[in-house]
């Protein structure tokens, strides 16, 4: 595999629970569990799991919006997981994110021409003249007229919003960007434009991105390998298409059995009960409570990530023997 361009070792995240009572234990909200990745440079790179597992987290911890509460993280092979604000500010310019909700991600007193333009003078790029030629430039490869710097956001549609969120993230010129959910709350229609669109600077950008979704459909398209979360934590990373294997996890299995295929029929797996706290997480492994496959070790020991093949790792008990094997 390529050298990674970023890297996470057992990063971690977790948020104090306020106190019900006054002599009562504080508790820890288990954000994300001691996760393990790395993305290749020019890879895309899938992290997909139910609501609650984490994938938002992880994104603005690789982006370094929250600090973590332990583990590593690596760009390029420098440790940044320790950088201060000011030391921070230079990789600014290499580290994007494009958030979920384009109505609230811009501010809606400015133009957009303001929105795109304020990073610039931040990092001391140009004079007002060529900021402005970039602004209206990446406005262009977005697929918006360069008289948009113009408007205001709430003159734009929703997909129009987005695209100027993706130019907010590429005016700067980065190497890696996140993005977070941002085609969920598009029209059905509207998200396949900003999938081909996204898909196509990162070809010819030659940039990196960390592709968060719910949605199963989209994170098959457009990744390159897929990561999988539970309950804050990563149980299998595998390769997108006829190059993997498959999921392996029952937890993975029963997430992509519900991807509608006219190629071949997949037998739906239904997982019973919900998910557990974040709060008060199971012992063993995070998903035993409702995984039809659980043994008594899945009760009391908790797996760790190991290889099973080529550009595939999965958190499971049942592929040990395989992991074992040189």
């Amino acid at each position: 595999m390529t050298e990674a361009l970023i890297q996470a070792s057992s990063l971690t995240k977790h948020y104090p629970v306020p106190r019900q009572k006054l002599f009562e234990k504080r508790h820890m909200l288990r954000a994300v569990d001691g996760v393990s990745f790395r993305i290749a440079e020019g890879e895309i790179f899938g992290l997909v799991g139910e609501s609650g597992c984490g994938k938002s987290t992880t994104g603005q911890l690789l982006v370094q919006l929250v600090k973590q509460t332990g583990g590593e993280l690596f760009y390029q092979g420098r440790n940044i997981s320790e950088l201060s604000d000011g030391e921070m500010k230079s990789l600014r310019r290499d580290i994007q994110i494009v958030f979920q909700d384009p109505y609230s991600s811009l501010n809606p007193k400015k133009t957009i021409g303001w929105i795109l333009e304020e990073p610039l003078i931040i990092h001391r790029i140009g004079d007002k003249r060529s900021r402005r030629k970039i602004v209206a430039e990446t406005l262009e490869q977005v697929g918006l007229d360069p008289s948009y710097a113009g408007r205001y956001p709430h003159e734009l549609s929703g997909g129009q919003r987005q695209r100027v969120g993706i130019a907010a993230a590429l005016v700067l010129t980065p190497r890696f960007i996140v993005i977070d959910e941002a085609v969920s709350a598009l029209d059905v229609s509207v998200q396949s434009q900003i999938l081909n669109l996204l898909k196509e600077l990162q070809q010819k950008r030659g940039l990196t991105y960390l592709f968060i979704s719910h949605d199963l459909n989209v994170v098959e398209y457009i990744s390159d390998r897929v990561g999988v979360m539970y309950l804050g934590k990563m149980v299998e990373i595998f390769t997108v298409g006829e190059a993997g294997d498959g999921p392996l996890h029952p937890y993975t299995r029963a997430l992509f059995s519900s991807i509608p295929d006219v190629k071949m029929k997949r037998e739906r797996v239904t997982l019973q009960g919900e998910v557990p706290s974040p709060i008060h997480p199971p012992g063993g492994c995070a998903f035993h409570p409702r995984c039809p496959l659980a043994t008594d070790k899945c009760r009391v020991t908790a797996p760790e990530l190991r290889r099973v093949a080529a550009g595939h790792e999965v958190s499971c008990h049942l592929y040990e023997e395989a992991n074992d094997t040189p």
